[in-house]
């Protein structure tokens, strides 16, 4: 799902064009977009405080074989959401699981693999190496 969350609709329907016939599906709560309130910690253990509010957008859907799949993302993208919902229940079933994995999750997964290395190297060649010398004191 964290692979999903982070890409586009527009890949993971690109994506999903791949998989083959993919199955009716209904949908059991229709994508829609709300708030969610965002906790912290001082510390990361301290008392629990309100940091502020994040938009979310939440889809649910049921296959017509019975698999229900859940949405969940970041900011107003509905469309995102029911995509993300029939991966989640495409992945239930026997039939779609591999294909899933490997027409939708896996290049997306590759992709940002990719785009991490390249940050990587670019924040590397950035890097300051600090040392001081202390002299010996008699």
């Amino acid at each position: 799902m964290a692979v999903l969350a982070e890409s586009s609709a527009g890949e993971i329907a690109q994506c999903l064009k791949s998989v083959g016939d993919i199955p009716n599906y209904e949908e059991v709560r229709v994508a829609e977009n709300g708030l969610l309130m965002v906790r912290g910690r001082m510390g990361g253990d301290g008392a629990a405080f309100n940091l502020g509010e994040a938009t979310v957008s939440r889809a649910a859907l049921r296959l017509a074989t019975g698999e229900v799949g859940f949405g969940y993302v970041l900011g107003r993208d509905t469309a995102k959401a029911r995509l993300i919902a029939l991966c989640d229940a495409l992945v239930q079933t026997q039939s779609h699981d591999a294909a899933v994995e490997s027409h939708v999750v896996a290049p997306i997964r590759a992709r940002l693999g990719a785009e991490r290395s390249v940050e990587a190297r670019r924040t590397a060649a950035t890097k300051v190496e600090f040392f001081t010398v202390v002299g010996e004191k008699e």
